[in-house]
This record gives C-alpha cells, sequence and structure tokens, in this order.
C-alpha cells in the first residue's frame, strides 16, 4: 500500500454539471437527479443538457451531509452541497476509492461544509512492482460490495416484517383513528399508570456505576429495549426518589426536541430507570402492552400533530394532548391473538436484527484490514468479465443444452407462511404459477420445482431453518390435478422415458 494526498487521486469536476435547484425536480424522467441527501435518487430530469455523462465513473459528495455515493451511469446534479469527484484512473478505481471514503470518519461540522475535511485525507493504494494493482483495488471493491449487499437485504427483511404486522394489526383492529369497528375508546391518559423518571446527581460517582440502564430518549432508537448509553447503581433507589421500573412497561417519550419529528415508544425487556423527559406506563388489565405500542405507532401522525409547544419550542406530551387522544380497546381475545402472530414476528425479526449487526461487525473489520493491506486477496474471487470482453469468447464455445433458470418472484405470502406453516398453500400456489409460466417446453418436475423453491426462500430469508414436509407435496399434488383440469398443464407421452409427462399448456394470446 502507498499513501497518496487526496489531491494526486480525486479531482473536484462539480464545475463541470450544470446543477438543478430542488424546484425543478421531477417525480419521474428520462435521468436520476442526485443530490447530497441521504436518499440514492433525489428526482429525475428529462432535459439531456443538464446531464453530463463525459465523467463517468463519479463520487457524489454530500458538503453538508458527508452522504457518498458511487455513479456510473448519466446524471444530473443537484442543487448546494453537491459534489462531482472524479477519480484518477491512472491510479486508481473510482469504486475502490468510493469505498475507501467511506470508511473515513470524516469530523461532523453540523450543517458546515466538510469538503475540506474530505481533502485532507490520504488515500492508500495497493500496489504491485512498482504499479498500481488495479486488481487488489477491484477484489476490495467487489467484496465489501457483496457484504454491503447482505445488510441492505437484512434491512430490507427487517422492514418487510415491520410492513407485516402493520398489516396484520390493520387488519384486526381497523385504523385506529377512524375505528371503524367501533371498538370502545379510553383516553391515553387512563391507559394506565404513569411513572415519572428524573437524573440522579451527577457530583455522585458511585451513582453512576452500576448494572441498571438509565434510559434517556436518545436511547430510544429500538421497539425493545434491552440496555442504554448510562448506567445507574443500586444506590440511586435507595437514597432517591428515582423508581426502579420492571420489564414490560411502555416507554414514551414526553418532551424534548425529538417530539418535532417523531414520537418514540418502546418497551423494557430489563430493570430500568429512565430520566424525567420521558414516562413509564404499567397498563390497566384491559389492555396489553403490545397491543398499546402497535396502536400508538398507528396513531403517530395524530400524536404529532396534537403535541404542545413549551419554551424554545419544545414539543411536549402533555396531560391534555393524553386526553385528547383517544385508544380503542378491543376485547383481550382478539389483542392476545395479534400477540400470538407478533411474537412469532419478533422471533424472526431478532434473528435478522443480530444477523444485521453481525454483518456490520464484519463489513467493519473488513474494511480495515483492506485498506490496511491485511487481507488475503488471493481468495477473493474477482467479478465477472464485463459482456463486451466475453462475447468473443462466448461466440467459439457452442451454447450447451439447460434447463431454464427459474425465478421465483418475491411475494408478500413469504413472510406469513414462514412464521405459520398454515399459509404455505397460497405461497406454493403462487410460486408453482410461476413456475409453469417459465417452463417453456420443459417437462413439468416437482423436484426441479422442490429446488427452486429452497433456493429462493434460501435468497430471501437465509437464517430461516425451512424443513420441506411430507405435507408440501400434497400441496405440489393438488395444484397440479386443478392445473390439468383447468387446462393449464398437459400430459404427454416420453417415449425416451417411458412414462408421462406434465407441460405447461401454449399460452395463447386472445
Amino acid at each position: 500500500m502507498k499513501s497518496h494526498p487526496f489531491s494526486e487521486v480525486v479531482t473536484d469536476v462539480t464545475a463541470k454539471f450544470t446543477k438543478i435547484k430542488a424546484s425543478d425536480y421531477q417525480g419521474q424522467g428520462q435521468y436520476k437527479i442526485i443530490d447530497q441527501g441521504k436518499g440514492p435518487v433525489a428526482g429525475y430530469t428529462d432535459d439531456a443538457s443538464l446531464v453530463n455523462g463525459q465523467l463517468l465513473p463519479v463520487v457524489v459528495f454530500g458538503d453538508h451531509t458527508r452522504a457518498l455515493k458511487y455513479v456510473d451511469e448519466p446524471i444530473a446534479l443537484g442543487a448546494d452541497g453537491a459534489k462531482a469527484l472524479r477519480v484518477n484512473s491512472d491510479l486508481a478505481s473510482a469504486r475502490y476509492v468510493y469505498y475507501y471514503l467511506r470508511s473515513v470518519q470524516i469530523k461532523d461540522a453540523g450543517y458546515s461544509r466538510h469538503f475540506k475535511f474530505l481533502k485532507e485525507v490520504e488515500i492508500p493504494i495497493p500496489f504491485k512492482d512498482g504499479a498500481p494493482d488495479f486488481d487488489d483495488q477491484i477484489r476490495i471493491a467487489h467484496l465489501l460490495g457483496k457484504v454491503e449487499e447482505l445488510i441492505a437485504q437484512r434491512k430490507h427483511h427487517l422492514q418487510q416484517l415491520d410492513d407485516l404486522l402493520k398489516s396484520v394489526f390493520l387488519e384486526m383492529f381497523g385504523d385506529p383513528v377512524k375505528n371503524e369497528r367501533q371498538w370502545k375508546t379510553q383516553p391515553f391518559s387512563r391507559v394506565g399508570k404513569f411513572i415519572s423518571g428524573g437524573t440522579p446527581s451527577k457530583s455522585r460517582d458511585d451513582y453512576w456505576v452500576g448494572k441498571y440502564p438509565w434510559v434517556s430518549p436518545k436511547d430510544m432508537k429500538a421497539p425493545r429495549i434491552f440496555d442504554s448509553e448510562d448506567h445507574i447503581s443500586d444506590k440511586v433507589f435507595d437514597e432517591t426518589s428515582l423508581k426502579r421500573i420492571p420489564p414490560g412497561h411502555l416507554l414514551i417519550v414526553v418532551r424534548g426536541m425529538i417530539l418535532a419529528h417523531s414520537f418514540p415508544i418502546a418497551v423494557n425487556m430489563v430493570d430500568v430507570a429512565i430520566n424525567q423527559d420521558m414516562k413509564a406506563i404499567k397498563l390497566n388489565d384491559s389492555l396489553r402492552v403490545d397491543y398499546v405500542f402497535h396502536c400508538l405507532s398507528a396513531l403517530k401522525r395524530q400524536i404529532l400533530k396534537l403535541f404542545t409547544t413549551a419554551g424554545h419550542g419544545t414539543k411536549k406530551f402533555d396531560s391534555d394532548v393524553m386526553e385528547k387522544l383517544q385508544v380503542p380497546v378491543p376485547p383481550l381475545d382478539i389483542q392476545d391473538d395479534f400477540i400470538s402472530i407478533a411474537d412469532k414476528v419478533e422471533v424472526l425479526k431478532s434473528r435478522y436484527r443480530q444477523s444485521l449487526t453481525d454483518l456490520e461487525a464484519v463489513y467493519g473489520a473488513l474494511s480495515q484490514q483492506a485498506f490496511k493491506g491485511g487481507l488475503d486477496l488471493s481468495r477473493v474471487a474477482s467479478p465477472a468479465a464485463s459482456i463486451e470482453e466475453e462475447k468473443p469468447v462466448a461466440a467459439a464455445i457452442p451454447a450447451p443444452i439447460t434447463t431454464p433458470a427459474f425465478e421465483l418472484p418475491e411475494t408478500n405470502l413469504l413472510l406469513p407462511a414462514l412464521l405459520d406453516r398454515t399459509q404455505l398453500a397460497p405461497l406454493l400456489r403462487f410460486w408453482l404459477e410461476a413456475y409453469r409460466m417459465q417452463s417453456g417446453n420443459v417437462a413439468f418436475s416437482v423436484e426441479l420445482f422442490i429446488v427452486a423453491a429452497q433456493t429462493r426462500l434460501g435468497e430471501l430469508h437465509p437464517d430461516n431453518d425451512f424443513e420441506w414436509a411430507a405435507s408440501n407435496y400434497e400441496i405440489i399434488k393438488a395444484w397440479a390435478f386443478e392445473a390439468l383440469a383447468a387446462g393449464a398443464l398437459t400430459q404427454t407421452f416420453d417415449d425416451d422415458g417411458n412414462r408421462i409427462q406434465l407441460r405447461a399448456a401454449e399460452q395463447r394470446l386472445a
């Protein structure tokens, strides 16, 4: 590795782009607009004169946000704060430099400009025999990209599970704002016993050395609280009025700037204490904590509108707001049915969260080692050659005869089937139909379908140990008989194999 100043590796080519004001962004169009925001695409334009496709690839840096994006297609650049950076192709791969810059901790200067800090960075470049080693650069970028894909996949799975629970909640209880099911309601101020928090004396060092999480709004980042940034000792509960809160309480934030844009809620899974900007609620016997948690999530938009304003613009969730907020109270047996489903979803979420944590740790470790030259890259496969490079070779080799590659699509039927095997039939029927539509004149094969289904399950949910049961074959058999009766499958005789085969009926255009 050889370290090079930023200016030797990267050139600021922002001036060669015509920037587009946010007011001119379109919701759709031929070209993407990339700006300094966190999202991958800010908007679209159809104006080709605003697009510079001659400098690709570029790295886009958010001067205010510190966001980094790799771009290898013609784009337009958003106004204010977006920097387009071109990498010296004689020295480094643009994707390699992009991943290295992502690994650098750039000083947070608020909404000030950050490019001045980025320009101070030195970039390590792999060298071999006195020249830049592009092969190693490409391997490093490819490896980190693959781990990044897995991280994105886990986040997508977690979002799918959240969406599933929201859908189940609305299906079972309806919209709590409209309360179409006419459940009896209760003001939020009367849903249970409210416990206030506080801050132990900062001058008592013995108060701040202990095992009990002291939860403040900054710790309310997950729906389940197992720990916090700060901890307190037993002495606090003995010598002050601060309460020890047993597991199973609903934790809410009642005051602070965070309420201007969010309403954090959580359930504590261990004994905790809370600070003065929060409340813990021991719910009445008519309400289950997980039901109320999801009910408040569904009511968030309404809650944010109800907040009152204290001094300096600080929002608060006070008794007046709590009295106005009506919470539907369905029968306990229906709440319990929902919780049974939510518990199964939480088991899956817990596994995905742990997997996500592990992958992020792996990414961090690989990144550090890679840019220090500490990885054995001989064991990392190079990305496949480009299509253009493969064309001459491919033309010289006769194409083998293969069965078609079946792509079983993603569907909302998948998560319910993973949670409850009695919901597997709709998923298999959906995939069987997709399999049939793609099979062409290839004979229908139960074995090929099972391999395709298990492969797809492994791709979409690699942490789920799906076991194939005998009853699954019965689902396939029932579908096949129905498809034959409907004319979607036909029977033919295989002379070579001396057996009857099933094939997809020809698709005729109306």
